[in-house]
């Protein structure tokens, strides 16, 4: 394509700005949207994200435009329930007004920082990511998304042990840059961009004597372990909960062999499954947790790494040793997670995800027992809950039969054998029964 005139972009960005300062969208334009977005994704992004949406079929799509509480809203102003909660960005729902709020106030006064002189608010999110944390967790780096503050765990684990392989988990999800996605346990993400970073085994998750063996034989053989990464729940490896020793074994081996916890609490923080972190259910306090998704109050996108002082040498003497993220932390972005880590408190949000991911999975398994050839499991904890089915095709039938009944659900690591539920904690009690219900219209219609 060649570049385009002044003009031209003029015309253009004029007439895409006037659609986005339009309070209530015409027929007109709601159907031009959806028809520019059709022609966009193919030419300038990538047509096959705009295939892999459940709301694209047979040239036809559905476009989101507003959004609000538990619901989103599509061009043409049609509601749908929000089960899949952004892969668990939106736990405090969408737009919430206390964070919105927050950055509305901090745009007004400042956006981005100079980069030179002290930016105060990415010190006082440190202090409550600080407050809000287990044990003796103190120093934060803010970065922009999770796989950045896995990658900055990565990095300060060698950085701060001196060694150099580390342990995770098969199905486990870190991200998908290079080094997280070594971290990362799934073939079909790892495979095209082989050789990764080396010094990573991956070991079956909720197996501490798997752990504890592949220290062992690295430790045998001349090599040193720097840290052992692990979610408390996998989520995008399929909700998959290990048992209440997993963590507490961990601790005490990496504690053992001189080695650090590395806690993904990426999916699972800010409340969601019942504590503010999933690690709280267990009592554990990792070296070092990353946070993210939910972080931003579903607002702003925003990550941390947060660590030990122990662990911290080396930045003393190097502070940009880590990295130097240029948005990380933000005037803009730490104004909303320091609005959710308020409301969360506040809210008690914990408390609310418990009592309503209880009565949300107790329906589940009542619609489990009644088809039991299609559903073959239901679990979860807190506002983070799977729907394992016999295979990916019944999964699918499912998830684009909810879709057209207006809810959205998603599935885990490509594959829709397992539906990841994700609600925000704004979900009402007369949402989850409109969900609860579909999903009987869905199974029955499934043929089970």
């Amino acid at each position: 394509m060649m570049r385009a005139t002044k003009d031209d972009i003029l015309v253009e960005s004029e007439r895409i700005l006037s659609i986005m300062s339009t309070d209530e969208l015409s027929q007109v334009q709601s159907e031009r949207i959806i028809q520019d977005s059709l022609e966009n994704f193919p030419l300038y992004v990538t047509e096959a994200i705009l295939k892999s949406r459940k709301s694209y079929a047979d040239q036809i799509g559905v476009a989101e435009w507003s959004d609000e509480g538990a619901i989103f809203r599509d061009t043409k102003g049609e509601e749908y329930i929000d089960c899949l909660g952004g892969y668990g960005v939106y736990l405090l729902g969408h737009r919430h007004p206390r964070v919105i709020q927050a950055v509305e106030r901090q745009l007004h006064r400042q956006a981005l920082h100079s980069q030179e002189l002290i930016d105060p608010l990415r010190g006082y999110l440190s202090k409550l990511v600080a407050m809000i944390t287990p044990g003796d967790l103190q120093h934060s780096y803010m970065v922009n998304a999770g796989t950045e503050a896995n990658e900055m765990a990565l990095k300060l684990a060698r950085l701060a042990t001196g060694k150099t392989w580390f342990i995770s988990t098969e199905k486990g999800f870190h991200g998908k840059t290079m080094g997280s996605l070594s971290a990362t346990g799934k073939g079909l993400y790892r495979t095209p961009y082989l050789p990764l970073v080396p010094g990573f085994q991956h070991v079956p998750y909720g197996d501490a004597e798997a752990v504890k063996s592949a220290i062992r034989q690295l430790e045998l053989t001349g090599e040193s372990v720097a840290g052992v990464i692990v979610e408390p729940i996998q989520g995008e490896g399929g909700v998959n909960i290990p048992p209440d020793s997993y963590l507490p074994a961990l601790r005490e081996i990496c504690d053992q062999h001189g080695c650090l916890l590395i806690v993904d609490e990426i999916q699972t923080g800010m409340g969601r499954t019942g504590t503010i972190f999933a690690s709280d259910y267990v009592g554990v306090t990792p070296d070092i947790m990353t946070l993210g998704k939910a972080f931003g109050g579903g607002v702003m996108p925003i990550a941390c790494m947060v660590t030990q002082h122990k662990w911290w040498g080396k930045m003393e003497d190097n502070p940009f040793i880590l990295g130097s993220s240029t948005f990380g932390g933000n005037p803009l972005c730490a104004a909303a997670a320091i609005a959710t880590i308020h409301t969360v408190v506040e809210e008690d949000v914990p408390a609310i995800a418990g009592e309503k991911g209880s009565y949300f999975l107790h329906g589940l398994r009542r619609l489990r027992e009644s088809y039991p050839t299609a559903m073959l499991e239901a679990r979860g904890r807190g506002l983070l809950m799977g729907m394992e089915f016999r295979n990916h095709d019944t999964g699918y039938q499912i998830a684009k039969s909810l879709f057209n009944e207006h809810i959205l659900v998603g599935g885990t690591l490509n594959n829709a054998q397992v539906i990841r539920i994700e609600p925000p904690y704004s979900i009402s009690y007369e949402q989850i029964d409109q969900v609860l219900d579909a999903l009987d219209r869905a199974l029955r219609g499934a043929g089970t």
